[in-house]
């Protein structure tokens, strides 16, 4: 997962895999035609992509074919899922636990505590 999540902080990268996505499959020349970057760069970035399962290549007589590899971000996917779930969780503990602190105290979130000073 870390190399999925390695390959995907690169901006570029992440359009790449946008085009891919949205032409099904396609060769890196395409890829460099619609995108800000050479046919090399293009090449070495999908290497990346295909080391961390994000794509795959195929060859069809002198050009690769690439095409997305949808589980390997399902499993990040997931991943990420468990994570948002985990401190949504937390956060709602947070929140009971200032309202109830709240509550006993007899305070309002929108009353200034009385021994603050204004403005700091």
């Amino acid at each position: 997962m870390a190399e999925v999540l390695s390959a995907l902080a690169d901006p570029t990268r992440r359009r790449i895999l946008d085009a891919l996505a949205a032409h099904g499959e396609t060769t890196a020349t395409v890829l460099a035609a619609e995108l800000p970057v050479s046919r090399q760069a293009i090449v070495k970035h999908l290497a990346v992509l295909d080391r961390a399962g994000l794509v795959t290549g195929r060859r069809e007589g002198r050009e690769a074919r690439y095409v997305v590899r949808p589980a390997g971000l399902g499993v990040t996917a997931r991943w990420m899922d468990r994570v948002a779930a985990d401190w949504d969780s937390r956060l709602s503990a947070v929140k009971r636990l200032a309202e109830a602190t709240q509550n006993s105290t007899g305070g309002s979130p929108d009353e200034p505590d009385p021994g603050q000073v204004p403005g700091i």
